[in-house]
């Protein structure tokens, strides 16, 4: 089956959020969705993958995968003295369809719901993910080629079809993707795997650090295991010969000094915004920018926070109809007349509800 067009998830958007009647009609909804039975109070991490409008349960063994052409659930639930906190994030691969990127958005909103707006949500954007979402997993998020109705299958060693893995990143975050099976996607920086089902080559680059070289190390060992120890693993460094890594590469070329520049943009100072419509239309207007204060917000109305690296719309307890509807689109509107990154994350969170990255946007 053909996978649907491929999108632009740059534009994609959270579901808004409208009057109590809509709200309950997702409710209703929410409760009918298998999957989102007997999670609410479950401490750990659970991911689903969507899959023809359905969502589906990802395996455990995979948490930390994810194909670049589907979009993903994820939640996790932990305690803070005693209180069950969640954090809800919808994964989206830069190959994925509008319609898995969409039902993504509306299942994460319906689950939002049936846990009673007590998560806070998250999109993320392959390649530009949280601090938060990152740090679920220890070894490093593996990116994939395909998708549900492309990706690759598994098969036995003997016919396994070659590829070529890049690890990339510091001892805070490492991550490792498929690229073009050519020497062109290698450079000095970086750590590439190249594997052939039965051997499998582990390739340091000359300025590559310890962090990628670990990765790969322990990536390396995960995939022979997953081949009964079968596959055979060799360890080069930039400038040792190799006439069979050379030759699955389509030959020997120039080796790119460095890697591209990094897609993450560096942190600005934070900015709080407000929208409110006390005055009987809805206005926005910037609170205040660098120095922030805790106290500048209230109950009564929804802000937007700039951190300099994430989006929130925080909505107070008191917050209006449309203060509580319209404020993930303000926060929309911001990162695109600020012109910031189009990946950069947005979280909706509702007073109460509040993460350490948030509060560690306010000096006081």
């Amino acid at each position: 089956m053909q996978k649907a067009k491929v999108f632009n998830v740059a534009d994609s958007n959270m579901e808004l959020f409208g009057t109590e009647v809509e709200r309950n009609v997702k409710k209703a909804s929410a409760e009918h969705e298998n999957q989102w039975r007997g999670v609410a109070g479950v401490v750990g991490l659970k991911i689903w993958r969507i899959e023809k409008f359905q969502v589906v349960p990802w395996p455990p063994a995979k948490y930390g995968q994810f194909h670049k052409g589907d979009s993903y659930i994820v939640l996790n639930t932990y305690k803070v003295n005693n209180a069950i906190k969640y954090d809800v994030h919808f994964w989206l691969g830069s190959e994925t369809s509008q319609d898995e990127a969409g039902t993504a958005a509306y299942k994460t909103v319906e689950l939002d719901t049936l846990l009673d707006d007590a998560p806070v949500q998250h999109r993320e954007v392959e390649d530009y993910e949280s601090e938060l979402f990152n740090g679920y997993f220890p070894n490093g998020i593996q990116l994939l080629a395909g998708g549900v109705d492309t990706g690759f299958n598994h098969v036995t060693p003997e016919t396994y079809q070659p590829r070529l893995l890049h690890i990339r990143g510091t001892f805070k975050s490492v991550t490792s993707s498929q690229v073009p099976l050519s020497s062109a996607s290698l450079n000095s920086s970086d750590v590439f795997i190249l594997d052939l089902g039965l051997k499998i080559i582990q390739w340091n680059g000359a300025k590559s650090n310890g962090a990628e070289r670990n990765k790969a190390a322990g990536l390396a060992r995960a995939i022979d295991d997953e081949r009964k120890g079968l596959a055979h693993v060799e360890v080069l460094s930039e400038g040792e010969n190799s006439p069979e890594f050379w030759a699955a590469l389509g030959g020997q070329g120039p080796i790119a000094p460095d890697a591209s520049a990094s897609p993450h943009p560096k942190a600005h100072a934070p900015v709080l915004n407000q929208l409110s419509d006390a005055s009987g239309h809805l206005t926005f207007t910037e609170v205040s920018r660098g120095k922030l204060n805790r106290g500048q917000l209230h109950s009564q109305d929804a802000f937007i926070l700039d951190t300099g690296s994430e989006i929130f719309a925080w909505i107070g307890k008191n917050a209006s109809v449309n203060e509580r509807k319209f404020a993930i689109q303000y926060a929309q509107q911001y990162l695109n007349t600020h012109g910031l990154p189009p990946q950069t994350t947005i979280s909706r969170i509702l007073e109460g509800g509040e993460n350490e990255i948030f509060e560690h946007a306010f000096a006081a």
